[in-house]
């Protein structure tokens, strides 16, 4: 069979060559064509043969020359070309497990596909592959792959998992180290399960794969009161996150000693809960583990200050409100202080938002929903003023919350205006100045 094009980019080689969109996508130069690793991996080269099955039945071969790398023209049904792998884990942890009926459909999706982990940075668990799958992400060379491991103790991961192959699947740890694929690696820790000894154990293992495992995230369990028919599980409290800073802090210098680089990092939610200054931003490196948590806090600070030396001090800012998690309130109350020091008329409210909704053992930005952010810029921001808010809160397309309210909508209810503002100390400066 083949993948069915919808478009032919016009003036593209595709299109100069005479491909139609209705046809399908057989093969490129001898090699089938499944999804979208195959045709991006296969199309590379500068000389094509493309078999094309045609709309009347008929199979047709195409040649065409382009130069290295540029894009064949060709549109399809969907990005990845094939459906989308789910997760066939059944985490104690998973926080879709976690989530009340009634929400948005996509939200239900677990996603545990390969393909994405390379493209747009999300973490496998690698229960969906198989070894030809394992050989083709060695054969293209598909690095680095972001991996959720959680435990190197094959019989605690398939108990953490719920899945009886999460244990030997392990295995494929080594098997792409060797080939030379890098992968960062994610531990989502919960109390008495995968820390501790249990933490030890993984961090010595994992620590014998260095440099292809470039980085491993340490990421504190989050629960929501929607627990019901889950297991039990306990959240971190200031005590217990303590002890796992100090548990990567003692491989951390180690690493760093051996190494030269630090390799294991805590999500700044440890050090929040431990009421532990979060370190500066020369600790985390390249900031590899970003998305996870891991630098955010001392990535923001460090260019939220390189921004103050920037940029004058003469400007003149009207009154602004600043909406945030529970979790980010002291370093945006710190920032908008070292602002103040400049700008001695900078007036700024700062509103921390706890989550209702999920249950206050939430407290991180992505997590906000619309109507909890109302409820608390109701009783913080006057009308007419500008509410700063992380973008995160918001889906990828910046369009609505978790809850499917949206940002306009806000705005009408309170009569404010609703900005936007990325994980970037620049930008935030810039809106706060904005007159």
């Amino acid at each position: 069979m083949g993948v069915l094009i919808t478009g032919v980019q016009e003036n593209s080689p595709a299109g100069k060559a005479g491909i139609v969109s209705g046809s399908q996508l057989v093969s490129v130069n001898r090699h089938p064509v499944e999804d979208v690793l195959d045709y991006r991996f296969y199309t590379m080269e500068r000389k094509l043969k493309l078999v094309v099955l045609l709309s009347d039945g008929a199979k047709k071969v195409f040649r065409i020359r382009k130069e290295e790398e540029e894009d064949l023209g060709l549109e399809f049904e969907s990005y990845l070309m094939s459906k989308q792998t789910g997760c066939k884990n059944k985490c104690i942890f998973c926080f879709i497990d976690q989530l009340p009926k009634g929400m948005r459909e996509t939200l239900y999706f677990k996603d545990d596909d390969e393909r994405l982990s390379f493209l747009f940075g999300n973490y496998i668990t690698l229960t969906n592959l198989d070894e030809e799958q394992i050989d083709r992400i060695i054969k293209m060379r598909i690095s680095p792959v972001n991996i959720s491991v959680h435990t190197m103790n094959p019989e605690l991961r398939v108990k953490m998992m719920k899945n009886p192959s999460a244990g030997k699947v392990l295995s494929y740890l080594p098997r792409l180290a060797e080939a030379g694929i890098f992968m960062n690696v994610q531990l989502v820790l919960c109390p008495g399960w995968n820390d501790g000894e249990e933490l030890v154990r993984s961090l010595q293992e994992l620590s014998a794969y260095f440099p292809q495992i470039q980085s491993i995230a340490c990421v504190p369990v989050g629960l929501t009161r929607f627990r019901d028919g889950l297991e039990r599980l306990e959240p971190y409290r200031e005590e217990t996150a303590g002890a796992v800073i100090d548990t990567i802090e003692r491989f951390s210098a180690e690493f760093l000693a051996q190494y030269g680089e630090r390799m294991v990092y805590p999500a700044d939610e440890f050090f929040l809960i431990a009421k532990r200054p979060i370190p500066n931003a020369s600790y985390y490196g390249e900031f590899t583990q970003l998305e996870n948590g891991v630098g955010m806090c001392a990535l923001l600070r460090q260019e939220f200050m390189d921004a103050l030396k920037e940029r004058a001090g003469d400007e003149v800012s009207r009154r602004k409100v600043i909406a945030t998690s529970v979790a980010a309130y002291p370093l945006l109350c710190d920032l908008v202080d070292e602002a103040k020091k400049k700008w001695h008329n900078l007036n700024c409210k700062i509103v921390p938002v706890s989550n209702r909704f999920f249950g206050e053992k939430i407290t991180v930005a992505g997590l906000v929903i619309g109507q909890d952010l109302s409820a608390a810029l109701k009783e913080a921001a006057a009308e007419g003023e500008s509410v700063l808010f992380p973008s995160n809160m918001l889906r990828a397309e910046q369009d609505v919350f978790l809850d499917d309210m949206t940002p306009g909508q806000i705005e009408q209810e309170l009569n404010v205006r609703m900005i936007p503002v990325k994980n970037d100390g620049w930008e935030l400066l810039g809106r706060l100045l904005e007159v």
